[in-house]
């Protein structure tokens, strides 16, 4: 008879390797997040600071330099474009006065929308108008891109009065702008969106030029 004092044998605990698989896995993983969360990090500053030069370039297209002295990407105001559309006003401005804005605008061309950006002066002439954005055509509607043409350029130093309202059309719908060969859907789309963006300063001038 075994005596109660007598030695037991010694119990190894084994742990199944179906845990340890899960605690090096579990592990693996948390290493992983933490290098995809701190690259997507990096990649979102870097992604930010790409859209903020990209930004600064297009105002720069608009709105000539010589007419500001402070810097126009930092100087905003939100507001609701006619469709209610939440847009971003960029102003510039010299010695404090403001002396012309920037925003974005939307036409609908042959493949989808396309965005601008609009430049004006306080009194509402057309400084500059660049497409930011379009899936036109190649060789047919992209011509409204400045790398692809001087057509964009023609609206520089107009307004909503001059021409009238009315004549803010291509000529085939009546109106004073040439439409491209082949394509008279984007240019339409571009004019509608350009007049679009002069009735919104107009019916918004006091907002948009005021100095504060």
């Amino acid at each position: 008879m075994n005596s109660p004092h007598a030695l037991q044998p010694e119990t190894i605990a084994i742990k199944p390797p179906g845990l340890i698989h899960g605690v090096i896995l579990g592990a693996f993983c948390l290493g992983f997040g933490l290098v995809l969360a701190i690259t997507d990090r990096l990649t979102l500053d870097d992604i930010a600071a790409r859209a903020l030069e990209d930004r600064q370039n297009s105002l720069a297209q608009v709105i000539p330099t010589s007419l500001h002295d402070n810097n126009p990407v930092t100087d905003t105001l939100l507001m609701k474009n006619a469709h209610g559309r939440e847009i971003t006003v960029y102003r510039a401005r010299k010695q404090g006065r403001v002396t012309g804005v920037a925003y974005e605008i939307f036409g609908t061309g042959y493949a989808g929308e396309m965005k601008l950006m609009l430049g004006l002066s306080a009194d509402g002439r057309v400084l500059g108008v660049r497409v930011l954005a379009h899936k036109e055509t190649p060789g047919l509607g992209d011509k409204i891109e400045v790398k692809k043409g001087d057509w964009i350029l023609r609206f520089n130093d107009l307004s909503l009065g001059n021409p009238p309202a009315e004549r803010w059309k291509v000529k085939k719908d009546g109106g004073q702008f040439d439409q491209f060969a082949g394509a008279t859907i984007t240019p339409r789309g571009v004019l509608a969106a350009i007049r679009g963006g002069l009735e919104f300063f107009a019916a918004n001038k006091a907002a948009l030029v005021e100095a504060k």
